[in-house]
């Protein structure tokens, strides 16, 4: 995404919410924002070409969290705290106020429709189901919107790309079997969910928001990584069996149908524990699986003796 901010467009997307989100473009993803230097290649990854990782950063726990809430606007994130965050409510207000009415859908309670999208940031990087969305839209004094308004609500914010989930793994002669289709849930920027929760960089390395601190980062992750996909005429998408047994935050699918799968966490340190979903993807569809990654907050990209990259987020290049 790129432009400039007006005091018309706090966004810096030249026509609104509704037109740049309508031309599939998105906010920028930390690669893009001048605050790193990236050095392991997914495009590289995507092409069977990245045997070598390596690279160090400075990023920390704190820049990150910082990252989260800054936003990939481009004319939201160079400004200071207090202002982003009012250009983030104004982003959002505009949204209900004239790209909804200009998609043809006129919101009769704009406070239901705020709740029901708190609901839907608090369900960040989940397939939580849209009927558990609906229960916690519920108002303090018991009312509770119609399923069929919560239905509009999903169907013309996913148009305008204020919602932008990331839709279940299928793929054609697939041996997988019992794979779920719902989508994770994500907001275009991990800041509007930041915004709509209330939290701050502060809040998400406290007490009041840790619940949220590696959900926001999958979905910082998951940004960064469509955004570079795109560029290389990838689809993204997640993995998960009915039940749970089985998971993959992402799955990045290249053309030619070759796989990087991708797991997130919010923490410096790799188990075997944490790659080995990764792996059972790669014995299934050891064909079309040319790379393993975790992406991390850690300070050093490489590669583990079973083959899986390990990267910081900071070091990742499309």
């Amino acid at each position: 995404m790129t432009g400039s901010a007006t005091p018309a467009d706090p966004a810096g997307t030249h026509s609104g919410a509704g037109r740049i989100l309508s031309l599939r473009m998105r906010p920028m993803g930390l690669h893009e924002r001048g605050a790193v230097t990236p050095t392991v290649s997914l495009s590289a990854m995507l092409a069977g070409e990245a045997a070598r990782v390596e690279g160090g950063t400075t990023f920390a726990l704190r820049d990150y969290a910082d990252a989260i809430v800054d936003s990939g606007f481009p004319g939201i994130m160079a400004g200071a705290p207090r202002l982003r965050r009012g250009l983030l409510d104004a982003y959002l207000q505009r949204v209900i106020d004239r790209d909804l009415p200009d998609q043809g859908y006129e919101v009769r309670r704009p406070q239901t429709l705020r709740r029901w999208l708190a609901a839907y940031a608090a369900a960040s990087s989940t397939t939580t189901a849209y009927s558990r969305l609906l229960d916690a839209t519920t108002a303090g004094d018991g009312t509770q919107p119609a399923k069929t308004t919560t239905i509009a609500y999903r169907d013309h914010l996913s148009q305008l790309w204020l919602l932008d989930p990331v839709p279940g793994w299928i793929t054609a002669n697939n041996p997988i079997r019992r794979l779920q289709q719902a989508p994770k849930h994500q907001l275009a920027d991990p800041a509007l969910a930041a915004r709509l929760l209330d939290l701050s960089a502060s809040a998400l390395l406290g007490s009041a928001g840790a619940h949220m601190a590696g959900p926001l980062f999958e979905s910082l992750v998951t940004l960064g990584v469509r955004v570079m996909a795109q560029a290389a005429e990838a689809t993204v998408s997640h993995l998960r069996l009915l039940g749970g047994d089985r998971e993959v935050d992402l799955v990045v699918e290249g053309v030619d149908g070759q796989i990087v799968a991708i797991e997130v966490k919010l923490a410096p340190d790799v188990t075997t524990s944490d790659v080995r979903h990764l792996k059972w993807l790669r014995e299934q569809l050891p064909d079309r699986v040319v790379d393993l990654v975790v992406i991390t907050t850690g300070k050093t990209a490489y590669r583990r003796p079973d083959g899986v990259a390990v990267v910081p987020l900071a070091l990742l290049a499309p």
